[in-house]
């Protein structure tokens, strides 16, 4: 599941950095698997509840990993935002040069990739760092913000391209908050401490 989720993230950005139908349309059709995976994980977290009532370190674990599911659906999700936002900005002329929506991309990337790989080494210093990265994107968004702003208030005939880019900034954005939760459920299954509205200290 979280490999589906990455790929579609790299192939919409991709997508939409050369104009490439083919590869946005990919991950248009990556909706089904992704969602049969999400339904059938879900079930069998479900059953594992309700056969063996586990307890302590087990309970949080597949409770956790209930809600990893549900974070790894909406990552797709929102790769098929950015492929949609893709299709309507390969209409219009590039705004300009692709240089942080690319960096977006490959940070919110590798807080995917490293939180899934601490859930699965149960890792919390690996979590940690994925909550550190997450003002890194925030960061980024902001600048991309501002910047396409600018061209906005120049050249009004950039106002529905630029839109579209900020848009894509905001999907990108969240997908690293949905690599955040995976992170935080990390700590709360190692450690049952619940960092969610505390990130900073969640080192401590």
């Amino acid at each position: 599941m979280g490999g589906l989720a990455e790929e579609e993230v790299r192939l919409a950005v991709k997508g939409l950095v050369n104009r490439d139908r083919a590869l946005i349309d990919r991950v248009l059709a990556g909706d089904e698997p992704r969602n049969a995976l999400h339904i059938e994980i879900d079930g069998r977290c479900f059953t594992l509840l309700a056969l063996y009532q586990p307890m302590a370190a087990d309970l949080r674990a597949i409770v956790a990993a209930v809600k990893i599911n549900t974070d790894l659906e909406r990552v797709g999700d929102l790769a098929v935002n950015v492929a949609e936002a893709a299709i309507r900005y390969a209409t219009h002329p590039p705004v300009k040069k692709f240089v942080d929506i690319p960096r977006m991309a490959t940070i919110a990337q590798a807080m995917l990739r490293d939180a899934l790989d601490a859930f699965v080494r149960r890792d919390t210093a690996l979590a940690q760092h994925v909550l550190d990265e997450d003002d890194t994107l925030d960061a980024l968004k902001s600048q991309i913000f501002r910047e396409l702003l600018t061209y906005m208030l120049q050249d009004p005939t950039t106002i529905e391209a630029a839109l579209d880019l900020i848009l894509v900034s905001r999907h990108l954005e969240r997908i690293g908050d949905h690599a955040t939760n995976i992170a935080e459920d990390v700590i709360f299954i190692v450690s049952a401490r619940d960092v969610r509205h505390h990130a900073a200290e969640s080192g401590q």
